[in-house]
């Protein structure tokens, strides 16, 4: 668009959307207001969202309830994942299946929504020093993601693991065999020398059609360090499950591949000239292949044969090449072609549409298959990939001292000295114990002052649990895991202006969630519940004692694992909670030397009987007067008698005025009974 003079109002701008581009780039210094404007326009996705069909909720709930529970299951934050879901809708909308058992005017039903939120570190990105390091400005800071040893890239997207944690305890064991196998010290040897292969393979697009000469490098690199990975695992212990499937797997062919690769390919003249180049006195049979499939004319050749045999309204086709897939005619889709019967021509095999295009396997496309083959199904990249992920991890636990779980199918957690991601970043840090069993010690609550180690230790055994039900080592002394079906966390209370929802909200809808969806195999994390309600805490404390005598009336079967982080001590002095087995309390140890508050982040049985409120304010640069003149406050266990009959009198003596008495002075009344009290 050439350049045009605009008013505020970005009349012409709001065309952008006619455009529907993939991509706004903007300047950096840019008005305000243009930024404010694309904003609005990228809302797009959260109004489709809170448009949408959800037939679970009743029909006259209003947008703001409809707001509410949308929040508790999307991050109204992320504004690239309500973009997404917001075209995933758009999407579904287009290409409805089954629309005629539908009602057209209320879109597509969305029955569930599963989140997946992750707040105990496994994942964290920071802001890189330099935002053109990256596209998105950051990095991946201190996380459960420094497991990623992976040598290669396609190793490190099968690290997807980390979004799918699982109960199969063969697929764990079969992850465990390895891990244990390549953590011993005297197999670092064969470690390095996999890992150093694994460099070298490369999951590379060969078209047939527009391959580059590099990649014609890379194939020979990763053929040739396929062959030598199998080599090597054939000499390893064929018990453990993933190194006979690569030792059986992975073709004999590959050396033939490579020496043939070698022997046909001038890879210096091919440099040189920039196109594929076969050496001379080559095999006429081989060359012949090898032009096949460097050049674009043959495909062009057998496009031409193929549209000889098609239906006469087809004007035009060509033959395409997928790996994993083959080779495919496509031919443009016709106006009368609607119903997926209609897609059916004869002597063809119909495989799938996409833009606008139908894709047919065909007599000689499956001859191309059988000719020319797909060397990656040859090389099995899913087995490399496992195999580069858990040597990663082996690498990690050695490094870090990990230790292998005992994974069970009991209702039992055991963690002997567990230790946090603190260790990375701190000198100092203490291994804490935890013990949850079938029938009894299922719920914990923690009490202890601000700083002293409760959300620390919560990460801890949440990161712990989620790092045995990938497969991983652990870091503890020793630990005994039961599969746990999901890990429910209460530990984030950040306000959200995008859905007009306060901390104490959003505290709300992480507890129904576990509340509503924990079963007896969960793990339920909670930190600091019901703070930030009132006064005087009432209402978060009367919340708190009713979840957790929610699970306690439950049968012991159906009780998760429950760690609850708290500072409402009077939770366990007013009697809100009954005494059973099933509840336990723990708290981390402090001490008090001269009049400093000292941490120890010790874990042991018993309730903290004091918050160390102005403790914690000295240390946060929070002193009060008595600090600043080196007085110590001095706390105090109980109010003294003398104190308590004070207060009594003067409740008595309000109470006994007559308020609707014109005459009385209320202003008298507390300069002569409150205030010299207060003084006092």
């Amino acid at each position: 668009m050439v350049d045009t003079p605009d008013n505020q109002k970005l009349h012409l701008l709001s065309r952008i959307q006619e455009v529907r581009p993939h991509v706004i780039i903007t300047s950096a210094k840019q008005e305000g207001c243009l930024t404010q404007f694309l904003q609005k326009l990228l809302e797009v996705g959260k109004q489709r969202l809170l448009s949408a069909y959800l037939p679970f909720l009743p029909a006259c709930t209003s947008e703001r309830d409809k707001l509410s529970y949308l929040s508790s299951c999307i991050t109204f934050d992320s504004p690239l994942m309500l973009r997404a879901v917001g075209a995933l809708l758009k999407c579904l909308d287009r290409r409805r299946v089954g629309v005629e058992l539908e009602d057209s005017t209320i879109g597509v039903p969305i029955l569930h929504f599963h989140a997946y939120t992750f707040v105990l570190q496994i994942f964290k990105s920071d802001l890189h020093p330099s935002v053109y390091k990256l596209q998105s400005g950051e990095k991946e800071g201190l996380s459960l993601y420094i497991l990623n040893r992976c040598r290669s890239r396609f190793g490190s997207k099968l690290l997807q693991w980390f979004m799918r944690p699982t109960q199969d305890l063969a697929v764990l064991h079969r992850r465990q065999e390895v891990i244990c196998f390549f953590t011993s010290p005297r197999n670092s040897d064969v470690l390095n020398t996999l890992q150093a292969s694994l460099r070298n393979i490369r999951n590379i697009p060969m078209t047939h059609s527009n391959t580059k000469v590099t990649d014609w490098q890379h194939l020979y690199k990763t053929v040739y360090s396929a062959a030598c990975i199998r080599d090597s695992v054939r000499h390893l212990p064929q018990s453990i499950q993933l190194f006979r499937e690569i030792s059986e797997k992975l073709s004999d062919d590959l050396n033939y591949i490579a020496a043939l690769l070698k022997r046909v390919v001038d890879f210096d003249a091919s440099l040189e000239e920039n196109r594929f180049t076969v050496k001379p006195n080559v095999d006429s049979a081989i060359d012949e292949k090898r032009r096949m499939m460097g050049l674009s004319d043959f495909l062009t050749d057998v496009a031409r044969r193929e549209l000889e045999q098609l239906d006469s309204r087809i004007s035009s086709c060509c033959v395409i090449y997928i790996p994993l897939i083959g080779f495919l005619l496509s031919v443009p889709r016709l106006p009368s072609m609607v119903e997926k019967e209609d897609f059916e021509m004869e002597g063809l095999e119909f495989m799938f549409l996409s833009e606008d295009r139908l894709h047919y396997r065909s007599q000689r496309t499956r001859e191309l298959d059988n000719l020319l083959g797909d060397l990656h199904c040859d090389i099995r990249l899913d087995l490399m990939a496992e195999l580069d992920c858990l040597m990663a991890m082996s690498s990690a636990s050695q490094e870090y001292c990990y230790t292998s779980p005992k994974l069970t199918r009991h209702r039992k957690i055991a963690i002997t000295q567990g230790h946090p991601l603190l260790e990375l970043c701190s000198p100092v840090f203490v291994a804490n114990s935890f013990q949850s069993f079938e029938s009894e010690s299922r719920i914990k609550i923690i009490t202890g002052p601000n700083s002293s180690g409760k959300s620390i230790f919560l990460k801890q055994v949440g990161l712990i649990v989620f790092m045995a039900l990938i497969g991983s080592n652990v870091p503890a002394k020793e630990a005994e895991i039961g599969l746990v079906d999901g890990i429910f966390t209460r530990m984030q209370s950040r306000e959200s202006i995008s859905v007009g929802l306060s901390s104490f909200m959003v505290d709300l809808n992480q507890m129904a969630l576990a509340l509503n969806s924990s079963s007896g195999n969960s793990l339920v994390l909670i930190d600091e519940f019901g703070k930030g309600t009132n006064t005087l805490q009432a209402d978060g404390l009367s919340l708190l004692a009713a979840s957790v005598s929610f699970w306690l009336q439950k049968s012991a079967v159906d009780v998760p694992h429950i760690l609850l982080a708290t500072n409402f001590h009077s939770l366990m002095q007013l009697g809100l909670l009954p005494t059973t087995g099933m509840l336990s309390f723990l708290t981390l140890e402090t001490a008090v030397d001269r009049d400093e508050l000292v941490f120890l982040y010790q874990l042991k049985e018993g309730i903290c009987q004091s918050s160390y409120a102005a403790n914690i304010a000295a240390l946060a640069g929070l002193v009060s007067e008595h600090y600043r003149t080196g007085k110590p406050i001095k706390h105090i266990d109980q109010e003294s008698s003398g104190d308590r009959d004070k207060c009594q009198s003067v409740v008595e003596k309000f109470l006994s005025l007559e308020l609707e008495d014109k005459d009385v002075d209320l202003q008298s009344f507390m300069k002569d009974e409150l205030l010299p009290s207060a003084g006092e």
